[in-house]
């Protein structure tokens, strides 16, 4: 028989973590399945589990503070972001100071945000090793290594990279990108003094995030170009790397293991299952450029927490409803801007490159249009007038 529960998260990564968190003392009982097993990706170094960068938006560490999971992981503050174009004039500065804030974002490894978010308190019944095998709107099945467990959900919330096929679901809009990310921690000669960097290329964007004493990579070129990257011997691959960047860091003298991941778009439209929703890259999957997908995730995950405080019927069509367009808004902004950016900056038309320089020419000498980008990768449609 199954057994009843107010919300099912499936999904356990750092936005499904998140969302239990949240729904800490709002009087419904939860259960998150995760995938990963309980003594996974221990909290060590940047170097073991998933040790991939990660961007925090400032608003994103006033929630993280709220959860009580802000303080057990290393960050590195981003205090200014240089933006330029590879062959093309034009560049600009975006600094935290433009928002009279201490920083614009921070920088941490994902395998240690997740193990800050698994080890804050939380009441949540965590399942490990699970995975969601059956779910028909009303019975859900959880795989786990312990064995199978029925549960009879009010609200499913499928969080992170958590899905399941279902005849019901809404329709995925899917845009292959032909770009793949290529990712690793490098160190260059000269210190990063909380400068990242974000330099547009006709591949894609290359992005370097100051964390400790090195950068996060996130190198985005087209796929054939990624896997020899990967392949390619360090002192080589250094090489490469400076001379796309160019000469601003001084040489390139160290890089970590690298890692490849193509980029797509995709999210849902017009989801209408009952009794359920999509959190973080279960609702969308954004390109990397300007670091806006976990950000998203979050705020996602923040709002549907505080929207079930205030009822005792999650998953009920109205709750669900409220959700969905209380995050519209923020949802289409996200798509749309990272998405919009992709295809003006990835590119090699003259005239384009033409006005992407006037373009960051004009943000580089106009102090409001540079606090507006600011305050729009910082907290979302917020920003928005």
């Amino acid at each position: 028989m199954a057994e009843a529960v107010d919300i099912l998260i499936a999904g356990g990564g750092p936005v499904g973590a998140a969302l239990a968190l949240a729904l800490e003392g709002s009087g419904h009982s939860v259960v998150l399945a995760e995938a990963r097993s309980a003594d996974s990706g221990g909290a060590g170094s940047a170097d073991s589990g998933d040790a991939r960068p990660i961007a925090l938006s400032y608003a994103s560490r006033l929630i993280l503070e709220r959860l009580n999971a802000w303080s057990g992981f290393p960050v590195t503050p981003i205090e200014t972001i240089h933006v330029s174009q590879q062959g093309g004039f034009g560049r600009t500065l975006i600094r935290a100071a433009d928002c009279g804030l201490p920083a614009l974002g921070y920088v941490a490894s994902y395998n240690e945000l997740q193990q800050s978010l698994r080890a804050a308190p939380c009441s949540a019944r965590r399942l490990f090793g699970a995975r969601l095998t059956a779910f028909d709107g009303t019975t859900a099945t959880v795989q786990t290594q312990d064995g199978e467990f029925a549960f009879a959900p009010r609200l499913t919330v499928f969080a992170g990279g958590a899905r399941i096929a279902d005849g019901r679901a809404a329709p995925t809009y899917r845009k292959d990108y032909r770009q793949t990310a290529v990712v690793a921690w490098v160190k260059a000669a000269q210190a990063h003094r909380g400068r990242a960097w974000e330099r547009f290329t006709p591949e894609g964007p290359l992005a370097l995030l100051p964390h400790a004493a090195r950068y996060g990579l996130v190198w985005t070129t087209n796929p054939e170009r990624a896997a020899r990257l990967c392949a390619l011997d360090t002192p080589a691959f250094l090489a490469e790397l400076h001379a796309s960047f160019g000469d601003r860091l001084g040489a390139f003298i160290e890089a970590g293991e690298r890692t490849a991941f193509p980029l797509t778009l995709r999210y849902q439209r017009d989801e209408t299952r009952p009794h359920c929703l999509s959190v973080g890259n279960a609702a969308q999957t954004l390109h990397p450029v300007a670091g806006q997908g976990f950000n998203l995730g979050l705020r996602d995950a923040w709002e549907l927490a505080r929207l079930a405080r205030d009822t005792r019927e999650p998953g009920s069509d109205s709750f669900c409803t409220g959700y969905r367009r209380a995050r519209a808004l923020d949802r289409r902004a996200g798509i749309r801007f990272t998405d919009s950016l992709v295809g003006l900056f990835s590119n090699s038309n003259p005239l384009l490159k033409l006005g992407r320089g006037a373009g960051l020419l004009a943000l580089d000498l106009l102090p409001f249009a540079r606090r507006f980008v600011a305050r729009r990768m910082i907290y979302g449609a917020r920003a928005l007038p």
